[in-house]
């Protein structure tokens, strides 16, 4: 389940980034989630056919394997906001 939250995280983000970019104002913030969450989801993804090579299912939807797809969603959604606020700040003091 944190595979597929990942994946669908990762595909957000990328959206919102290249938005921000084609109106032109990139968010550095933006990028660098999407580098995240990507990474996050290439791990994942060697994790699900190592699984599916031992013979267990693609895809774990057990709740542990929620609860972990909930906890990084919320790590990486604090980094963006983190990382927002630092890049705002540091515009507003550019001028």
């Amino acid at each position: 389940m944190c595979e597929i939250m990942t994946i669908v995280a990762a595909i957000a983000f990328t959206v919102f980034y290249f938005i921000g970019k084609r109106r032109g104002q990139p968010s550095k913030a933006a990028f660098t989630a999407t580098l995240m969450f990507w990474g996050a989801a290439l791990m994942w993804a060697v994790d699900c056919v190592a699984e599916k090579m031992g013979g267990e299912p693609l895809f774990d939807i057990s709740r542990e394997d929620t609860i972990l797809g909930f906890i990084i969603l919320g790590a990486g959604l604090l980094v963006y906001a983190a990382l927002a606020v630092i890049d705002r700040q540091s515009r507003l003091r550019a001028g």
